[in-house]
This record gives C-alpha cells, structure tokens and sequence, in this order.
C-alpha cells in the first residue's frame, strides 16, 4: 500500500452517535414544511458568508423540529466541516510549523481529530447544542511532505491590488470546528495543539467567530449566501468527485468600522451591489462593485461563473480588530482564483472590487480539506 494511502486511511473515521443513538445531523431538502430555501435571506454578493444556514438551522431548532439524521453509511466522504451548515460559533485555528518538525507525526494528530472532538463533546452526552462539526486542512508545502501530489496545484500567489493586496501567508494544518458553545471550540484548540510533537510549532493563530445581529456581517449588511441550499447542492460544488477532497480558501479581513460607521448607507450600498436593509440588489450598480466582481458582470441577477460553499463568519473585539474571517470551499480552486482575480483587477478588465474600500485583508492561506468522514 502506498503512503498516500495508509495517510489518507487513516483520516477515514466513523460518525459517532449522539445520545439518540443517531448520527451527526445535517440539513436535507427532504425536510418536510418550511425548506431551507424558502427561509435564507438576501445575500450581499459573491464573497458574502454562510449566515443563511445559521438562521436556518435557529429556525428549526426554535420550532422544536430535529433536523434530519443523516447515517454513517450515508455520508458523503468529506470532512463535516465541508458544506455542513453553520452554527452559533466558530475556530478557525492557522498552524505553522517549524521547518525542522516531524510533519508525520503531526499528520497524525491531525488523523486524531474526531477523537478530541469526541473528548471534549463525549458521543454519549452531546446533543445539537454542545456538538461539534470539525475538519483539517494541509497546506500545499506539508501536504506534499506527507502524501505527495494533488490533482490540482492550490498554492496562493501574493495578489497586488489598488485597493488592497492580499498577502501569501501559507500554513501548514488549518482546523476549522463549528459548535453552538465556544468554550467547546476553545477546549478542542487547547487539546488538539497539546498533542503536537514539542516544540514543533513555529506560529498559531486561533480565531472564535460569532453571530453578530441575527446574520449580519459588521459591516450592517446581511450576511446571507447563495450558498446551494441542500446537502447534494452543496457537496457537489464543495467536493472534488475523484477524492473527496475540497480547496479550502481562508481569508482574514479586518473592517474599517470608524469608515463604515461615518459614511453614507447610498454609498456603501454602491460599493456593494445591494441595499443595507434588506440586501436588495440593485437594478444598477457599478462594475467595481462586489457583487459584480463576484458574479462576472454588473447586470441585474447576473449568472455565477462560479460557486463555493461559504462558511465565514464575523469575529474580533471593540479594543481591538474587528472583521470577517472568510473561508469557501470548492471543488477546484479555480473557482476561487476567479473571485481573487477580479478583486484585485486581475479579472482581465482591471477593475477592483469596491469592498475593499471598508476592509482590508491581512492574512490568506489555501488548503486541501480531505475525506476522514
């Protein structure tokens, strides 16, 4: 057997059952009454993060209904933080490793992760508001180093901008862990880097995100998705068919607030695309505008050249930095290319995406998301 697939056996785990004796439970369009489609909200534009799963996964728990068990044997081989929906909160945890760290041996910590999961959360106990849904991503650098070659090349080029660049910033493991409780998230992060080989980290950033104003980003716009609003939907656009495996983007972007709080609604609304209020797109809007960079063209409804599955969230502290910590999975990374392209006027019309007026990104890092579940 190859290394590449004794390393990728091990990422292969069961789902554990809860409580009920059922397994991890996800969104379906099977789901009787009100569908998930009919309660998303409007959305801001392309870039804009999965929020509209969050009301809705709210919405059936606040009217008592389970959501749909999905068994083991059902499971797509994908990782449950793929095109699972959101919840309340959120760890997006960046580890870089030092060159001289034993990358197999933290390979196989990051082959453990379901069972800290299962530590911290016990499958015996948990219910859907202390479970936790979680993923690991490898950069292209460790990747290679542990299992060889992806089907496709996901490095990151350092992007310049007139508005903004955004920076290459690499990685090594990226674990990205959903739960309604953070001191959940915070205990997996303590646990999951507590394993690592000593001394074999050379920087980490953990990041807790939330839900601000009932699925609003900072900015005061709603912070919906054209996300796919079913299962199949969206595994089809997350999940590459020959590996199960999905491209991971990840974005840090820390908000102007003084600038979005001082300037007119009329003009953030432009740079956007849409309404403050309620995410009305506009029926005119300019070609820098998000939503144009986002879609390929500034019409009205315009076609989506290309999709990801969105689970980004808002994050930060008043004393602080404040902002948005952006991540999307796709299929091939080409399909965020495109949207980095056209953000920095690297679309082929040289035009830059107008969001970047309010919000700078600051820290970017790709990886590939692999099957364990």
């Amino acid at each position: 057997m190859s290394s590449s697939k004794q390393f990728f056996r091990l990422l292969r785990t069961k789902v554990s059952p809860n409580t009920s004796g059922q397994s991890r439970r996800f969104f379906s369009a099977k789901q009787p009454g009100v569908g998930y489609a009919a309660i998303r909200p409007s959305v801001i534009g392309g870039i804009t993060f999965g929020t509209g799963a969050y009301l809705a996964y709210k919405w059936y728990n606040q009217n008592g209904m389970l959501l749909p068990a999905v068994t083991a044997a059902g499971m797509p081989e994908s990782q449950p933080s793929v095109f699972s929906q959101t919840k309340d909160h959120a760890l997006f945890l960046w580890i870089h490793f030092k060159p001289n760290a034993d990358t197999k041996a933290c390979a196989k910590v990051a082959t453990n992760l379901q069972k800290y999961v299962d530590q911290v959360s016990p499958a015996d106990m948990r219910d859907e508001e202390d479970e936790i849904w979680a993923g690991v991503g490898f950069g292209p650098n460790f990747y290679s180093q542990v299992s060889g070659k992806t089907l496709k090349n996901y490095t990151h080029p350092h992007r310049k901008g007139a508005l903004g660049d955004m920076p290459s910033s690499g990685g090594d493991i990226f674990v990205h862990a959903k739960s309604n409780q953070m001191s959940k998230l915070f205990e997996l992060c303590q646990l999951f880097l507590s394993q690592l080989p000593k001394n074999s980290v050379q920087d980490v950033e953990d990041i807790y995100s939330f839900v601000y104003r009932g699925g609003r980003d900072l900015s005061g716009f709603i912070d919906g998705t054209e996300n796919p609003a079913d299962d199949e939907s969206r595994q089809e656009v997350a999940v590459e068919k020959a590996t199960g495996g999905s491209y991971v983007i990840t974005q840090k972007w820390i908000h102007k607030l003084d600038l979005i709080t001082s300037e007119r609604d009329r003009t953030l609304e432009g740079w956007i695309g849409r309404t403050r209020p309620d995410s009305t797109e506009l029926p005119r809007k300019s070609i820098s505008s998000h939503v144009a960079r986002m879609t390929g063209g500034n019409g009205f409804d315009e076609k989506k050249v290309f999709e990801i599955v969105r689970q980004s969230m808002p994050f930060g502290t008043v004393s602080s930095e404040a902002g948005l910590f952006f991540i999307g999975y796709s299929a091939s990374p080409e399909n965020h290319e495109f949207m980095l392209d056209r953000m920095v006027g690297a679309g082929g019309d040289g035009h830059n995406d107008d969001i970047m007026r309010f919000t700078d990104c600051v820290k970017v890092s790709t990886y590939i998301a692999k099957h364990y579940g």
